[in-house]
């Protein structure tokens, strides 16, 4: 038993496993956290738009209730794209991908140069 969990650590350094590592980071790097920083955005603009409309229609019920639904949205939406982000921060020190995450949030971070993908090295106590 003990045998199949050393052959399980010691295919950890695959060529299979770097070019998923890759993959994943470069769909996070292109895709989901663009798309979650563009998500939080709308629903902070569906957020303000809410209060806007609660405070100028302040004498209308009708108005003052949509309003005060644009604001409960907006929250809720800020709340999913946080978790969101949260998940993927988790599954990203999860699997060693943090590094590409802090790149991914701030390239100009003077740890982050060289953008290309950099497996841990087996020993790196990252890992």
């Amino acid at each position: 038993m003990l045998s199949f969990f050393v052959n399980i650590a010691q295919a950890q350094g695959t060529p299979g496993q770097q070019e998923a590592y890759e993959f994943v980071a470069r769909v996070n790097e292109i895709i989901l956290y663009p798309l979650i920083s563009l998500l939080m955005g709308l629903a902070l603009l569906i957020f303000l738009y809410g209060c806007y409309e609660y405070i100028s229609h302040s004498n209308e019920s009708s108005a003052r209730e949509t309003g005060q639904m644009h604001i409960l949205w907006g929250i809720v939406g800020m709340f999913i794209m946080l978790v969101a982000y949260g998940i993927l921060g988790i599954a990203a020190g999860t699997f060693g991908l943090s590094d590409e995450l802090d790149c991914a949030n701030d390239p100009s971070n003077r740890n982050c140069i060289n953008t290309e993908f950099r497996p841990l090295a087996p020993d790196d106590p990252r890992r």
